[in-house]
């Protein structure tokens, strides 16, 4: 068990309590995955170039704060150093003693060229793991290429799937493939982890873009094997599982239906006054309901477009129906379930008073995560960590940043 100590202001709790992350590199998966741990109490010290990480640039600004960063940054500590500066890299190896785990999202060979391998690190930390983020992992013909999300989502199979059939693969509005990337990162990182526990030895955890999302597409990979079928966009419908689509409703909206089950299908036609047609060969099991999909959308269009999307989420409640209309952002924040299970977090900001962030997932009742602070300035917490994991000293510290070495939050200094 590690037994780094935490000096912050605001003590970690959860069950990565008492293990210290380093995260380098930038945009989101890395830092998602290192925002995993830390919510769940890992003390995260996050390095930045002096150009700060990419994602504060994206997403909306008020009064200059990034939103995007104040979530993906939150619960870590953030200090600026250079690792294109010999004595940037120099600092570093000063640190990675202190450090269980480091999280990096470089290009794969930019940490060895910067001196900084796998190998030359755990000389410094034989027990380290080091999760390894990439477009396409740490070996293979593509390793060397740049990768985004979004790239390795299209390679993957994964983006030919979403959007309608007679358009252009479509994508999620938000980068999907990092998040999927960074979850499999952080649980590799936990797994490597719970290994050191028994054998007393790190290791390295590559997880790739392109692999990730490639995971989500296990059924199309026997299918094609043996059929030669490949998958094809179905809009907002699910294949073979019958009905489950949006409807139309009165009042100009939508509703979604999932009722591929047998049983509920049958409560299904029961709410719509038609139980005949649970019964119906045509419609009773799956396999004829997906032959018969357009009749049987026509005919649950027909009892939609007599009713309002509240009065038919009220009847297919009532039914136990899974169904609901398409949510927005706005529609959340007035809904009480989810407030009521914390997933809308009012949380301290230095710069705002307080800022409201998604909640932490998942649920633990014994150990649960929790959301400490919303993310640092670039190079708030530079020189306390400096100070205080690599022993600088102030006239040290000034050098350093006069050199353009590191790089200190200057509202911090004025306070």
């Amino acid at each position: 068990m590690n037994t780094h100590a935490t000096s912050t202001p605001s003590a970690p709790s959860g069950p990565l309590t008492g293990y210290r992350v380093l995260e380098l590199g930038s945009t989101a998966a890395g830092p998602f995955c290192a925002r995993l741990l830390a919510d769940f109490g890992a003390e995260v010290i996050k390095v930045e170039a002096q150009e700060g990480d990419t994602i504060r640039e994206l997403g909306h600004t008020v009064q200059g704060k990034s939103l995007y960063a104040a979530s993906i940054l939150r619960n870590k500590r953030i200090i600026s150093l250079n690792l294109r500066t010999p004595k940037g890299r120099e600092i570093l190896t000063q640190l990675i003693p202190g450090f269980d785990i480091v999280v990096e999202n470089f290009r794969p060979g930019t940490l060895e060229k910067w001196g900084l391998s796998y190998e030359t690190l755990t000389r410094l930390r034989p027990e380290l793991v080091l999760t390894r983020v990439s477009g396409f992992g740490q070996t293979g013909p593509y390793s060397a290429r740049p990768g985004y999300g979004v790239i390795g989502e299209a390679m993957s199979g994964l983006r030919h799937l979403i959007g309608d059939a007679d358009r252009p693969p479509s994508r999620v509005a938000m980068p999907l493939t990092d998040y999927i990337t960074g979850l499999y990162a952080a649980l590799g990182t936990v797994m490597a982890v719970l290994a050191r526990e028994r054998t007393g030895k790190g290791q390295y955890v590559d997880a790739s873009l392109l692999e990730s999302a490639f995971s989500f597409m296990e059924a199309h990979v026997p299918a094609f094997e043996k059929t030669g079928e490949i998958g094809m966009r179905s809009g907002p419908k699910l294949a073979n599982s019958a009905p489950n689509t949006l409807f139309p409703t009165r009042d100009g909206t939508w509703i979604h239906i999932a009722a591929l089950a047998d049983a509920v299908f049958r409560r299904l036609t029961t709410a719509m006054g038609r139980p005949e047609l649970g019964t119906d060969p045509r419609f009773a099991l799956q396999a004829p309901r997906n032959q018969n999909e357009a009749e049987l959308e026509r005919m649950i269009t027909d009892w939609t477009m007599a009713h309002d999307a509240a009065e038919l989420k009220a009847k297919l409640e009532a039914a136990e129906v899974p169904a609901t209309t398409i949510y927005t952002v706005a529609d959340i924040f007035q809904d009480p379930h989810f407030k009521e299970r914390d997933m809308l977090v009012p949380t301290p900001d230095d710069d705002l008073g307080s800022v409201t962030l998604a909640g932490v997932v998942p649920k633990l009742s014994a150990t649960p995560g929790r959301i400490r602070w919303s993310g640092h300035r670039l190079g708030q917490d530079t020189r306390e960590v400096l100070r205080e994991l690599a022993g600088l000293t102030d006239s040290e510290l000034d050098a350093l940043q006069a050199e353009g070495v590191i790089s200190c939050d200057p509202q911090k200094a004025l306070r």
